[in-house]
């Protein structure tokens, strides 16, 4: 059971998203208006030096004007699969190349207005290479390597608060 789109409308295009206005008729028969962020499809890493630790990186997020320590993530490219993507931002966010890459589930973090869907990858056998990486004109990172009962222990103390990497933390 899925609801029908009469008509779509987008009313915002920007670099990292875009916004549609849609008239919907929803399964139960109602039609109505809905507007949704449309986001490609994102990566969420959880490195993995050796067990019982975890990299974690802080960067500036000015939407909530803070430094955050977050798992690196990034998006999928159009065209790229996620698991390159993984492989991809690893590199560029850490500075690290990962030989092992293993998906640990799917998630949509805002389904009631956002369709990004953030796969989850535990990412390990991590080795530096000679090959720059590229790094984003926004992106001013920090990474740090953790034990993971240190980095769950920043979760509850509020040093870590935000919710990708909260989820990521508990699945390793």
């Amino acid at each position: 059971m899925s609801a029908e789109r009469l008509s779509s409308e987008q009313v915002f295009k920007g670099k990292v998203f875009s916004i549609d206005r849609d008239t919907v008729r929803m399964p139960n028969g109602r039609e109505t208006t809905v507007e949704v962020v449309r986001h490609s499809k994102s990566v969420v890493l959880v490195p993995v030096p050796e067990p019982g630790k975890v990299i974690l990186i802080r960067q500036y997020r000015y939407a909530v004007n803070a430094s955050l320590w977050e798992l690196p993530a990034g998006s999928v490219d159009e065209g790229e699969s996620p698991e390159h993507a993984a492989q991809r931002e690893c590199h560029e966010e850490i500075g690290l190349v990962p030989s092992t890459i293993v998906r640990l589930t799917a998630l949509y973090p805002t389904p009631g207005y956002c369709d990004e869907e953030m796969v989850f990858f535990r990412v390990s056998g991590l080795e530096k290479t000679d090959e720059q990486a590229h790094v984003d004109e926004d992106e001013d990172i920090e990474a740090q390597t953790f034990e993971l009962r240190e980095a769950r222990d920043m979760v509850r103390r509020g040093e870590i608060t935000d919710m990708k990497t909260l989820v990521g933390l508990t699945l390793i």
